[in-house]
């Protein structure tokens, strides 16, 4: 008799379990917007970043701003390195060179970023803690060269913490075609 109800309580957790799972997909789900309403906001150093917001812009019509710190990173990629490492442990938020766009005109804003050090490169930081997303859908993405989604999507969701969110997109280098179909899955461009 304990077995079978020990067996009972095992089917109902797991049941519950893929229920909130189920929740947790639905609140991903592609969000609908016009392009005057969507923001592409990226940072990027080596290209990739930039490549994928210019894939997103082409695909929804909508506003690309890029990202930059008031004083740039070296050009020296070692020198960079070793800049972007000591920042990120810290949580260093840089100072942002010219207007930040006024994220209240916009329903969905993508946020770009390289993968540095497991997490969002300082000038995202910076963008997302300057801003209020109550009531935004913000859909992160970002691109790495081998080190993956890291700390990155939850440290992006923890700078943003009244947005909604949609699926993060991950990309080695510059995305590739990979880029358009995750654009599919996260937003409908209203026409």
């Amino acid at each position: 008799m304990e077995t079978k109800m020990l067996m009972i309580a095992i089917v109902c957790a797991a049941a519950a379990g893929f229920a909130a799972l189920g929740q947790a997909v639905k609140a991903e789900a592609a969000v609908a917007a016009e392009p005057a309403k969507i923001l592409i906001a990226y940072y990027s150093y080596s290209g990739n970043t930039k490549a994928v917001a210019e894939q997103i812009q082409k695909a929804t019509g909508g506003e690309i701003f890029e990202i930059k710190p008031a004083k740039a990173y070296p050009a020296s990629y070692n020198e960079c390195v070793d800049q972007a490492k000591k920042e990120c442990g810290e949580g260093f938020k840089p100072q942002l060179a010219g207007a930040l766009p006024d994220v209240s005109k916009y329903d969905v804003v993508f946020v770009g970023t390289p993968n540095w050090w497991g997490t969002m490169a300082p000038p995202v930081l910076s963008f997302l803690s300057a801003r209020n997303f109550a009531g935004k859908t913000v859909i992160p993405f970002m691109t790495h060269g081998g080190g993956g989604v890291q700390r990155c999507e939850a440290d992006i969701r923890k700078a943003a913490p009244k947005a909604a969110f949609g699926k993060i997109g991950v990309f080695s280098g510059n995305g590739g075609s990979s880029v358009a179909g995750w654009i599919k899955e996260v937003v409908t461009v209203k026409r």
